[in-house]
């Protein structure tokens, strides 16, 4: 597979698995494995950047009308103290709140990503987010709105999105399964990942890029970083506005059979 097919190819993976609750991270191990992919530049540092900036665009864009009465809300939150019966900043403050434990797990575990290649672990941890997701669906009572969280609730939920550092958990898979557990609605469970997913996502992106900066890496071939740029980008897109449709009338049951199903290929081929 030549580089520009291998762009585009990865490019449309990261934009769909890294909304939907399938793992983006594990599937950046399996598919290269399953394709034979080696080409230096696409398994590269600089080309996995690339891809986490086109699904933060996608994420910056699609909730851009949130964000913008988001951002106000939370530092008028923390100038007046108060909520002020605003319910803009009581979800700001939840989105905060739920921030600051998957940023400190994650910069303490950063590295963590990098240590676990194994497909065959991967594929292992694929089942396991499945069946996660799969129990949250049979015990969460799907009632509540984003804004009927209480704190500690919050902070569970960003909690078990650091765990998605494990290549295979899915950090929407984990969070909308933590969202789920808490008693919220699957569309609001979802919303609620997105929103939080844009800060760490943002972050996790500054430190690669600064990790690019201060190594010397492999040599950037601009057609095949666009191609990967716009297709994360266009497919990231796709997957948020698909999964917030999907998930007002359906269970996630297809995503939990889906990982089931790949995780089987992988320790096949993995096994053979």
């Amino acid at each position: 597979m030549d580089t520009l097919l291998a762009a585009i190819v990865m490019g449309i993976v990261q934009g769909l698995t890294e909304f939907l609750p399938v793992s983006s991270s594990g599937h950046l191990i399996i598919v290269p494995y399953l394709l034979g992919i080696k080409d230096p530049f696409i398994t590269s540092l600089e080309f996995s950047v690339i891809l986490h900036i086109g699904t933060l665009i996608a994420l910056l864009l699609y909730f851009r009308n949130d964000w913008l009465r988001l951002v106000p809300a939370f530092f008028a939150t923390i100038r007046d103290r108060s909520l002020a019966g605003d319910p803009e900043r009581r979800l700001a403050l939840l989105l905060g709140i739920a921030t600051v434990p998957a940023a400190v797990i994650g910069f303490l575990f950063h590295d963590l990503e990098d240590r676990i290649r194994e497909p065959g672990l991967v594929a292992v941890m694929l089942v396991v987010g499945g069946g996660i997701l799969w129990l949250a669906e049979r015990i969460g009572t799907r009632q509540k709105l984003a804004l009927d969280l209480s704190y500690p609730q919050s902070l569970a939920i960003g909690g078990a999105q650091a765990i998605a550092l494990i290549p295979g958990i899915s950090r929407s898979g984990i969070s909308i399964s933590a969202g789920l557990f808490a008693g919220l609605r699957r569309e609001e469970a979802a919303r609620f990942s997105f929103l939080l997913a844009t800060p760490i996502t943002a972050a996790a992106a500054a430190y690669e890029v600064l990790k690019v900066v201060r190594g010397e890496g492999v040599a950037i071939q601009a057609g095949p970083m666009a191609a990967g740029l716009l297709m994360s980008f266009v497919f990231g897109v796709l997957a948020i506005s698909v999964l917030l449709r999907y998930v007002r009338t359906r269970s996630t049951d297809i995503f939990v059979a889906y990982r089931i199903v790949l995780a089987a290929i992988v320790l096949f081929v993995w096994l053979s």
